[in-house]
């Protein structure tokens, strides 16, 4: 008969625990990769790319805002990255790789809702039919004149 092994899983027969070690630490479909050494280094890197963009927001190193944006969306995807790999363990080699395929076509799903949101939301303001006067008369904190126009 199968015996249960602590996380709850019945073994197969004939692979039954050596010197009082669970069968599961032998498993390299459920081995964790997660070393001191690891955690420290990803605590350092995330913390680095932290103190980055902070820095360059706060110092107004960069004047540019477009540059300065898109170097602050490239450190944290980046810094995804060092999420992903030192503290989450998400590679290819672990689950025989379908982690990371779960990992990635999740990423695909949420890029593509994201960005279609986005899309309808942008297409659906452009073509926004404009507001007629007697509406911002009867409504006159919806329309405030800008600079541009006289106050009706």
């Amino acid at each position: 008969m199968n015996q249960p092994t602590s996380s709850g899983h019945a073994m197969p027969p004939g692979n039954i625990p050596s010197h009082g070690r669970d069968a599961m630490h032998d498993d390299p479909m459920h081995e964790h990769q997660g070393s001191l050494r690891g955690y420290l280094t990803g605590f350092v890197l995330a913390a680095i790319l932290t103190v980055i963009p902070f820095w360059l927001v706060m110092g107004n190193v960069i004047a540019n805002k477009q540059l300065l944006i898109l170097i602050i969306l490239a450190l944290a995807i980046v810094q995804i990255f060092v999420h992903i790999v030192y503290f989450l363990h998400l590679d290819t080699r672990s689950e025989a790789g379908w982690n990371m395929m779960a990992f990635i076509f999740t990423a695909v799903l949420v890029i593509i809702v994201l960005g279609a949101s986005i899309w309808v939301m942008y297409n659906e303001n452009a073509n926004m039919m404009p507001m007629s006067p007697q509406y911002q008369q009867q409504h006159p904190i919806s329309h405030r004149p800008t600079g541009n126009q006289p106050p009706q």
